[in-house]
């Protein structure tokens, strides 16, 4: 095999080069995120189902299941003790926002001073949203969005002069405003199941694996499959186009430069001729 020959070949294979799916198994730039996922040896407690490819340490989880944590200094307890039942929930969310690396189709930008991105409409298996909604409803809070509007005079959140502490039956009415409201959006809320690969789950049995990989790659394509990212995407392979890696032209370059005119190339006895 001619020289170039074998640049020909070399140069099949870089086109072929699978690509990195920019949504998928990712880590988003915040606060206490790794850069990339990767196998952490122990994760704490609720935090463990993502100890095999997790976004965040183990000191992380660990501090996540705090009543006020040195993660933002956020006290759970602002209205009074918050139950057990109901905690767990809240550090469910915890663990799921600061540790998996399946939420790249929801990631978004920030404009905050501690983190660059966040979440973003995140769909909420609807058992999650409502057994949450459930444990938590008799609990008391003095405000709709825990993400702004604390008084911080003290260092960790307070609810703001002249706020009431009310159940969370009234402050949110239904499963739905507790899921969608609490965070600004973070999640949005489904009538999608638990198994169904079109809702993303708080709660899993890592045993079983983690089906919120299957949910990503989901909306990864759909979202790519939007018009705006149509132009990127080839529905045949469901690959996104990237630009060929600078190899590619190189031995593109070098193949023309090599191979003679009459073996093959595009003179009168090559591709001209079919």
């Amino acid at each position: 095999m001619g020289v170039g020959q074998v640049l020909l070949v070399l140069l099949a294979a870089s086109t072929v080069m699978p690509v990195k799916d920019p949504l998928l198994n990712i880590c988003m730039d915040a606060k206490h995120h790794k850069t990339k996922p990767g196998p952490e040896g122990m994760l704490y407690d609720q935090c463990a189902p993502w100890k095999d490819n997790a976004c965040c340490t183990a000191n992380t989880s660990s501090e996540a299941h705090k009543d006020q944590s040195n993660l933002y200094n956020f006290n759970w307890n602002h209205c009074g003790l918050m139950p057990p039942k109901c905690k767990r929930h809240f550090i469910q969310d915890t663990c799921l926002y600061e540790c998996s690396p399946n939420l790249g189709p929801w990631i978004d930008q920030a404009d905050s001073s501690w983190r660059r991105e966040r979440i973003l409409h995140v769909p909420l298996c609807k058992e999650d949203c409502e057994e949450w909604w459930e444990d938590c409803k008799d609990y008391v809070t003095c405000k709709e969005n825990w993400h702004k509007g604390w008084n911080w005079a003290t260092g960790t959140n307070r609810c703001p002069w002249g706020s009431m502490c009310r159940p969370f039956s009234q402050v949110f009415p239904r499963p739905k405003d507790l899921c969608e409201k609490i965070w600004s959006n973070s999640y949005k809320y489904t009538t999608e199941h638990r198994g169904s690969g079109r809702c993303i789950q708080m709660w899993f049995d890592p045993a079983q694996g983690n089906p919120n990989v299957a949910v990503a790659k989901y909306y990864a394509w759909k979202k790519r499959s939007s018009p705006a990212w149509m132009e990127n995407v080839t529905p045949e392979t469901d690959k996104a186009v990237c630009p060929l890696p600078w190899p590619v032209p190189v031995l593109l370059l070098l193949a023309l430069l090599v191979v003679p005119e009459g073996a093959g190339g595009c003179g009168s006895h090559g591709w001209g001729s079919l």
